[in-house]
């Protein structure tokens, strides 16, 4: 007999709350410390002194841009030249980012001028309530400069549909030009010049680092309010759209997650949470092995090439940090693993034939490893071998995937990653809708990850122990 509205996993629900407060990179990031912060980890920099402050049986974190974590725990029996075992992931989806010229209008509309980031399948902004978040560089009553993250939390834009009846042919055959039919619209003309803000003054000289005139006045006012400063001193800034309709479980027996940003906050979530239970537990003071660590990085939808990308230096500092010297950081790379963890395409029903006949995951169907032979996906035997022991010591389930060889495969972390000489391997949970505005993950899953992560964490370099790779 169907059980109906059971309550959901809790690992599924403590995921609906870090993807509800992260809708940018900058404040995934800031959920991670927080996470962090109170698993006991502390806060080092990287101009820090690391051989001053870096212990055995420490936990520690770091961040870069505001949009890059890495977190890592020292075992105490830690010594240079240790292996360390990593979980890779990004925080970063598909979106719209407003220009540093935004003020646009037309027809009686204020408009904000938009970019595409990533890859999204674009319709499905089209009638969503959506709002701005992401950073702002402020001045302070004393003259300095900072970086404060801003959220704001009501539907602020919108992306109209054309009526049907003005194009009948959009019902079967629907485009649209992303440059001059996919602006938001902010407001009405008339609202803004009837409002104070859109009062007429005299204009005072600007400064090179003066924004006033790139924008709407209007929208400068709702950020200085939110941000408690006036809008003169906004000097610059990086805001995303994001939809405001919050991540929820869904389904007969809420075995969905209907949200924003699983590819690939759902990932990352569960490095996060794996890490940070795992270092607060009494196993921790008493195991010896591996560093462990997880890296959410930025920009892995456009290329991961950036200072907070997994193409940058983040990876390799870390190592080279934990080992100096050339012979110590060699035996570190050689005995280090990756897991490179993204999302995966579930088999659709509606489109079963976009699958390989034998590797079609499931949503809730357990951990995929991804494979592809042109090392789109970083994995094999030995990094597969090495995922499922881990996934065996919990009771769990693997899943395979394969893309069909007429069509093109996608990537990940991973191939990046590798190229330092660390064993890696790729995984991720099935999930539907990739990309959308919304998507559909599997609320079981998320345990399944954390679990296949602590795993990792807990018993890695005892299994390496006992495999021997010439």
């Amino acid at each position: 007999m169907t059980m109906m509205n059971q309550p959901g996993p809790e690992a599924a629900h403590k995921l609906l709350d870090f993807v509800n407060a992260s809708p940018t990179p900058f404040h995934a990031v800031r959920t991670a410390a927080a996470r962090l912060d109170k698993a006991g980890f502390q806060k080092v920099k990287e101009q820090d002194d690391w051989e001053k402050n870096i212990k055995p049986g420490g936990k520690y974190y770091f961040t870069r841009n505001q949009s890059a974590i890495l977190a890592f725990t020292i075992p105490q029996g830690w010594t240079p030249g240790a292996g360390v075992s990593i979980v890779a992931t990004h925080i970063d989806s598909p979106n719209l980012r407003v220009r540093p010229v935004s003020k646009r209008s037309k027809s009686g509309y204020l408009q904000v001028g938009v970019e595409t980031y990533g890859g999204g399948i674009w319709h499905t902004w089209f009638d969503r309530d959506l709002s701005l978040a992401g950073r702002v560089v402020i001045a302070d009553k004393n003259g300095n400069f900072q970086s404060k993250l801003v959220k704001i939390d009501k539907p602020l834009l919108r992306i109209p549909n054309l009526a049907i009846h003005l194009d009948r042919a959009s019902a079967n055959d629907f485009k649209f030009n992303l440059e001059t039919e996919f602006v938001p619209i902010l407001g009405l003309i008339e609202e803004q010049l009837n409002s104070k803000e859109g009062e007429t003054k005299k204009k005072k000289p600007q400064g090179a680092t003066s924004i006033q005139d790139n924008h709407h006045p209007a929208l400068l006012s709702l950020l200085a309010s939110e941000l408690s400063v006036a809008p003169e001193n906004i000097h610059d800034f990086e805001l995303h759209l994001y939809d405001v309709q919050p991540s929820v479980l869904g389904g007969l027996n809420n075995e969905f997650v209907f949200s924003p940003r699983m590819d690939n906050q759902f990932s990352s979530f569960c490095a996060l949470e794996a890490l940070a239970t795992f270092a607060s537990s009494s196993s921790f003071n008493v195991l010896e092995g591996n560093v462990n660590c997880i890296a959410l990085f930025n920009h892995e939808e456009i290329g991961s090439v950036s200072t907070s990308g997994a193409e940058s230096s983040l990876v390799p500092f870390l190592l080279q940090r934990l080992s100096p010297g050339s012979a110590a950081y060699a035996q570190s790379v050689a005995r280090s693993f990756l897991i490179s963890c993204d999302m995966g395409h579930a088999i659709h029903p509606n489109y079963t034939n976009r699958h390989e006949d034998n590797h079609a995951p499931l949503v809730n169907g357990g951990v995929v490893i991804k494979t592809n032979a042109k090392q789109r996906y970083a994995s094999d035997a030995i990094g597969s071998f090495v995922v499922k022991k881990l996934i065996e010591k919990k009771g769990g389930k693997v899943q395979e995937y394969e893309v069909r060889n007429d069509m093109a495969c996608g990537s990940t972390v991973g191939p990046f990653l590798s190229k330092i000489g660390v064993r890696t391997v790729d995984i991720g949970c099935a999930m539907l809708s990739m990309h959308s505005i919304r998507e559909t993950a599997g609320s079981h899953d998320v345990q399944a990850s954390i679990n296949l992560f602590t795993s990792f964490f807990e018993g890695f370099s005892e299994l390496d122990k006992s495999l021997t790779v010439e």
